[in-house]
């Protein structure tokens, strides 16, 4: 069963993916509810957002042409003690491929190294899932804030617009 549902429908602008839900957000149903998680917050100061959401209202980031869900659907904890399958990894696949978002966009590097099979770096990638980019973000989990660097999120915002992504 799933730790917390998609949040998907065809031809959205950006889908964010994380690699699992975190414990927090498991125990409260909301995506990127972690005390000190920086993902609402840089949705609306990139302004992907026009409204500063909170995780409770994940649902609703589709008024926003925004989608979210993550590379494995039935675990929760830190990046670091998940390990996707190959089957979670097909199922992502045939998700992008069916709804057919502009960009996805991993919020962290373990979830696209995982999908990828690769090592990776932020920004957007070579590799396309169908007509779909991927790009990588830093994540916005407290555990990675030395790793933390708004600037790939401000361009990602930039980017999603144009035709050029």
């Amino acid at each position: 069963m799933d730790i917390l549902p998609d949040v998907l429908q065809p031809n959205l602008r950006i889908v964010f993916c994380g690699m699992a839900a975190g414990n927090r957000s498991a125990k409260l149903s909301a995506y990127y509810a972690g005390i000190g998680n920086k993902f609402w917050k840089i949705l609306y100061d990139s302004g992907l957002t026009s409204t500063l959401m909170s995780p409770r209202e994940y649902r609703f980031i589709v008024n926003h042409n925004l989608g979210l869900t993550d590379l494995v659907k039935n675990s929760c904890g830190n990046d670091s003690a998940i390990t996707p399958t190959s089957e979670d990894i097909e199922i992502l696949r045939d998700k992008i491929l069916l709804y057919r978002p502009k960009i996805l966009a991993f919020t962290g590097k373990q979830s696209a190294k995982c999908f990828l099979g690769r090592n990776v770096e932020y920004g957007l990638q070579g590799e396309r899932v169908g007509l779909t980019r991927i790009c990588v973000l830093p994540s916005t989990s407290t555990q990675a804030m030395h790793y933390w660097n708004e600037k790939y999120w401000h361009e990602l915002a930039r980017n999603s617009w144009g035709s050029t992504v």
